[in-house]
């Protein structure tokens, strides 16, 4: 019986450890319908309609501080200028998500 307690045990710790992996991972395809459904109208091929000198290309990225996920995820969460804040109107991991699927993209050029 102490056997089969302390193999439930290991299948129970391994199985939250999974879990918790698997709920913290990127979800690159979500993040990419998020954009669409909130961000193409303005930033449609990582341009800017409004400031386009303020491009989510790799280049303008690094120039404005931008390429991390920490950057973008704050600037989506908060907005700045013309940009709204979408904190509050999409969930904190699709916030992330967006922001890994920007730099994906902007490291394949946007194609």
């Amino acid at each position: 019986m102490q056997k089969f307690s302390q193999y439930l045990l290991g299948f129970l710790i391994f199985s939250f450890l999974i879990f918790q992996q698997n709920s913290f991972a990127v979800d690159i395809e979500n993040g990419e319908r998020i954009f669409t459904a909130n961000c193409s109208a303005c930033h449609a091929g990582g341009n800017n309609v409004i400031m386009p000198e303020k491009t989510l290309k790799k280049e303008a990225l690094e120039t404005n501080g931008m390429k991390s996920v920490d950057a973008i995820t704050y600037q989506v969460t908060n907005g700045k200028n013309a940009m709204p804040a979408f904190g509050g109107r999409l969930a904190d991991n699709d916030i992330e998500d967006v922001a890994n699927y920007v730099l994906s993209q902007s490291d394949k050029g946007w194609d």
